[in-house]
């Protein structure tokens, strides 16, 4: 499904250049979208790279130090007086290459001691670990905020066909009112109420549209789509679960095991302690091993000379970098702790704010006179048509059934809001 989402995602992308500028229309579902999300958003596959960076260091920490190669005292010249009078006092290396040339080489390598570069490794791997939790923890985050747009889109979607039933409803109406006008049967008076109330439909379309131009223009920027793309949102049926099948303890084990950074703290601890121990480590003296070659340089004409050497740990026993080791061991353990304390007071606030939510959609939907409501709207209109009421009475109608619509509207909107809340602070869906 992920490929076939992508693939025709490509192939939409390539068509807008041969349709020149043609605004290319897509009808798709949230989990459509949130495909497409996955596979295209580059905030998303940029901060992936981070993994990948941290898996570079890791690979980096393995290492063993180049060994160092050096020559010097190389004499570049030699004069009679060097050599006491005589052609030749050092032969050539061979031909006439090191005639008369004195050097020194020297190759050095050095050696780790105490375990170093294993536990650099240790804790580099916890440094990936941070990585991974650091990029799941900005991919929720993308996640709710796409589907607050997805959400949003889908309420103006709806609230956007009630007006426009409306205006249907009005323009009707209106026709009908100016025939009526026309042959003297009805005031003028009542033909402008009319139209005004139109207007005002047309006014509160027009702020409607443009709200919802700018969140498919930021839905658009999530999926990584061009400008030409226009999406419309095909609604489902709210999927809802029951507030008392939830348990807030069950909630609290599940966000523990499943939040980013829960397990963000933890690696973060774990983090410190292993830099702890790199600290300490870095108090041992490193050795050195070198193996030299002096040609003429002393007594015997070919000397090789074999040597060690490491730091006297007299005054830097690396004791600022131990201490700052130690205290950060202390400051992630409590920044676990109020993580945890924390995250146990989002929950229950976004399981009371879900129960609300719940318990206001399942009044409002189980409530008959609101579900008649379309089958009024003509009912009313006939009536003013013929004189059985007066325009005030329809009038004020019209706007109670935009208000109700708007209010179920809203709470579909927000039981959907509040279930997305409640499974971004557990960090799993349900």
């Amino acid at each position: 499904m992920k490929k076939y989402l992508l693939v025709f995602s490509i192939f939409l992308k390539i068509s807008i250049f041969s349709l020149q500028a043609e605004t290319i229309f897509l009808k798709l579902k949230p989990e459509e979208i949130e495909s497409i999300f996955l596979e295209n958003n580059l905030s998303i596959i940029s901060e992936k790279l981070n993994i990948d960076i941290a898996e570079a260091v890791i690979t980096q920490a393995k290492l063993w130090e180049n060994p160092n190669i050096s020559i010097n005292q190389v004499n570049l010249w030699s004069s009679d007086k060097q050599r006491e009078g005589e052609e030749t006092v050092i032969p050539p290396l061979f031909g006439s290459v090191g005639k008369n040339t004195e050097f020194n080489i020297e190759l050095t390598q050095l050696l780790l001691t105490a375990g170093k570069r294993g536990k650099l490794v240790e804790r580099e791997k916890f440094a990936k670990e941070i990585s991974i939790q650091e990029f799941e923890e900005i991919l929720r985050g993308l996640k709710i905020e796409l589907r607050k747009i997805i959400n949003e889109i889908i309420y103006q979607q709806a609230y956007l066909k009630v007006l426009e039933t409306q205006k249907d409803y009005l323009s009707q109406l209106t026709e009908a009112y100016k025939k009526q006008v026309n042959e003297g049967n009805i005031p003028k008076s009542e033909l402008l109420r009319l139209r005004s109330s139109q207007l005002e439909y047309e006014n509160e379309t027009y702020e409607l549209l443009t709200e919802l131009e700018e969140n498919r223009k930021q839905l658009k920027i999530l999926l990584g789509y061009d400008p030409l793309f226009q999406i419309e949102i095909v609604s489902e049926p709210v999927k809802y679960i029951l507030p008392e099948s939830l348990n807030l303890n069950g909630l609290f084990e599940t966000a523990f095991e499943y939040r980013p950074e829960n397990k963000f703290y933890k690696a973060q601890h774990e983090y410190s302690l292993r830099n702890l121990k790199y600290e300490k480590a870095m108090a041992i003296p490193d050795l050195e091993l070198n193996v030299n070659y002096d040609r003429y340089g002393g007594v015997w004409k070919d000397f090789v000379g074999f040597g060690i050497s490491m730091d006297l740990p007299l005054f830097n026993r690396n004791q600022g970098n131990i201490k700052i080791a130690k205290i950060q061991t202390q400051q992630t353990k409590i920044l676990e702790k109020q993580f945890r304390l924390q995250l146990q007071q989002e929950i229950v606030s976004a399981y009371n704010n879900y129960e609300t939510a719940y318990n206001l959609y399942k009044t409002i939907t189980d409530d008959e006179l609101l579900n008649e409501l379309d089958g009024m709207l003509e009912i009313y209109g006939r009536n003013l048509l013929n004189r059985n009421i007066s325009m005030l009475e329809y009038i004020d109608f019209m706007e109670a059934y935009k208000n109700n619509k708007q209010i179920i509207l809203n709470a579909e909107k927000n039981l959907r809001l509040q279930i997305e809340e409640l499974k971004y602070t557990i960090g799993k869906e349900l």
